[in-house]
């Protein structure tokens, strides 16, 4: 399964063996609903380890709910997963572009003109 990407649309996203979670891993050392990923306005994504079950994040063990950042590692029994929050969507400029260069080759024929006109007049 390495490479494998999977995006939560919905939270709490729950991460372990049951068929019930929304990712589904049957490696060594998970447990049934092994972790849960919420979404919390105030603290952002919040990773919950179930009780008696052991998961790290970054290398250090969770034993209570944690804080997740763009890039974390997630250690979950004998898997490694990555936290990773999606690309921003980016606006195309290619409308303000096209109108800049537009308007610095209007300013250059506006020159030739002016310097044409000042010479022959």
């Amino acid at each position: 399964m390495a490479g494998t990407q999977h995006v939560a649309r919905h939270f709490p996203f729950s991460l372990g063996r049951a068929s019930g979670d929304k990712v589904r891993i049957e490696d060594e050392g998970v447990w049934e609903n092994h972790v849960f990923i919420s979404a919390d306005k105030q603290n952002g994504y919040v990773l919950t380890v179930r009780d008696q079950a052991l998961a790290y994040v970054n290398g250090h063990p969770i034993h209570q709910p944690v804080c997740l950042r763009n890039g974390d590692i997630l250690a979950i029994g004998a898997v490694q997963l990555q936290f990773l929050l999606a690309a921003a969507a980016q606006k195309s400029f290619c409308f303000r572009e096209w109108l800049t260069w537009t308007a610095l080759g209007l300013l250059c024929l506006a020159q030739v003109a002016l310097i044409y006109w000042l010479l022959f007049n």
